[in-house]
C-alpha cells in the first residue's frame, strides 16, 4: 500500500455558489425571525413589566387607601364603641334610678302607714300617762279621739280593727266619773301661794266705829270733841279681844313664820297624797289644814274664807276612783306594727 493522499475532487464553481445563496437567505431570514421574536418578546416583556408595575402601583395606592379607610373605620369603630359604652352607662344609670325610684315609692307607701301608726302610738302613750299619773280622764279621752280621727283621715281598711278597739276604750272613758286631779292640784297650789298674805287671828284689830250723835242732839263743842279724841287715842293703847282658840294667844311673833310654813308643808303633803291616790292621807291633811285656818287665821278676811271654802270642797271630792286603762288600744297598735317592722327588715 502506498502512502499518497487521495486526489481532491473539486466541484464546479457555479454549482457551489448556487447552493450557498439560498442557505444564506434562509439563515438571514432565520436570524431576522429570531431578532424579531426577541424584540417582540422583549416588547411584550416590557409591556408586562409596565403593566405589573402599574398594577403594583395601583395595588400600593389601593393598599394605602385601604389602610386609610381601615384606620378611619377603626376610629369610627372606636367612636361607636365609646358612644355605645356611654349609652350603656346611661342606660344602667337610668335603670338604677328607676329601681331607686321604685324602692323609694314602695318605702314611702309603706312608711306612710308606719308614720300614722307611730303617731297613733305616741298619742295613746300620752293618754295612758295622763290616766296613770294625773288621772286626767278628759285629756286621755281627747287623746283617744285624736288618734281615732288620725286613723280615719288615713282611710285605710286595715285600720278598722284598730279603730274598733280604740272606740271601746273611748266608751269606757266616757262612762268613767270625771276626776279632775289637775284642777284639784291647781286649787291646792293657789291656797299655798296665798298663805303668806293671810292675816292671823292674833293680828286682828277691833274696828273702832266713830260715835255719831243721835238725831236731835246738839253737836258737842270744840272742847268736848278734843277730849273725846284724846280719850280714843288713850284707849287705843290697850287692846282687849276675845279669842275662841285657847292657845292662839300663845303664838309668839317668831312662831307665826313656822305656823305658815307648817301649813304649806301640810298642803304640799296633801297634794302628794292626791297624786298618789292616797285618799285617807289626802283627807287627813286637807282637814288638818282647814282646821289650822279656822283656828289661827282671821276667817273674816276674804282670802282666808275662800281658802277654807276651797279646802272644804276638796275634802268632799272623790280621789281614789278606779280608772280604766287603754292597754287594749296600745297592744293593738303594737301588735299591728310588729309584722310590718319585720317585713321592713
Amino acid at each position: 500500500m502506498s502512502d499518497a493522499p487521495p486526489p481532491v475532487v473539486r466541484a464546479p464553481r457555479g454549482e457551489a455558489g448556487a447552493w450557498l445563496r439560498p442557505a444564506l437567505i434562509a439563515l438571514a431570514l432565520a436570524i431576522a425571525a429570531l431578532a424579531w421574536g426577541w424584540w417582540h418578546e422583549r416588547a411584550e416583556l416590557a409591556a408586562v413589566r409596565e403593566e405589573v408595575a402599574q398594577r403594583l402601583r395601583d395595588a400600593a395606592n389601593e393598599s394605602k387607601e385601604a389602610r386609610v379607610v381601615a384606620r378611619e373605620a377603626q376610629e369610627a369603630l372606636r367612636d361607636a364603641l365609646a358612644k355605645i359604652g356611654a349609652l350603656e352607662a346611661k342606660q344602667l344609670e337610668s335603670q338604677s334610678q328607676q329601681l331607686s325610684l321604685e324602692s323609694l315609692y314602695q318605702e314611702l307607701s309603706r312608711s306612710r302607714d308606719d308614720w300614722v301608726l307611730a303617731e297613733v302610738e305616741q298619742t295613746l302613750a300620752i293618754a295612758a300617762r295622763e290616766l296613770q299619773l294625773a288621772g286626767n280622764v278628759r285629756a286621755a279621752l281627747a287623746a283617744l279621739q285624736t288618734a281615732d280621727a288620725r286613723l280615719a283621715r288615713s282611710d285605710r281598711p286595715q285600720f278598722l280593727g284598730l279603730r274598733k278597739v280604740i272606740a271601746r276604750d273611748i266608751e269606757r272613758l266616757k262612762a268613767t266619773p270625771d276626776l279632775d286631779i289637775a284642777g284639784m292640784t291647781l286649787r291646792i297650789d293657789q291656797v299655798i301661794a296665798a298663805v303668806d298674805q293671810m292675816p292671823l287671828l292674833v293680828d286682828g284689830r277691833p274696828s273702832a266705829a266713830a260715835a255719831k250723835p243721835a238725831a236731835g242732839e246738839p253737836e258737842p263743842g270744840w272742847w268736848a270733841r278734843s277730849w273725846r279724841k284724846v280719850w280714843d287715842e288713850f284707849k287705843g293703847l290697850v287692846r282687849v279681844q276675845r279669842l275662841d282658840a285657847a292657845d292662839a294667844s300663845l303664838l309668839a311673833p317668831e312662831s307665826r313664820y313656822f305656823l305658815r310654813e307648817n301649813l304649806k308643808l301640810r298642803l304640799l303633803h296633801a297634794r302628794l297624797a292626791l297624786l298618789q291616790r292616797d285618799e285617807q292621807a289626802f283627807r287627813t291633811d286637807v282637814k288638818a289644814a282647814q282646821g289650822w285656818l279656822t283656828r289661827y287665821f282671821d276667817t273674816r278676811n276674804k282670802t282666808v274664807a275662800s281658802a277654807v271654802q276651797t279646802l272644804g270642797a276638796l275634802n268632799t271630792a272623790a280621789v281614789n276612783v278606779e280608772l280604766p286603762t287603754i292597754a287594749d288600744s296600745l297592744n293593738a297598735v303594737r301588735t299591728y306594727k310588729t309584722p310590718r317592722e319585720r317585713g321592713g327588715k
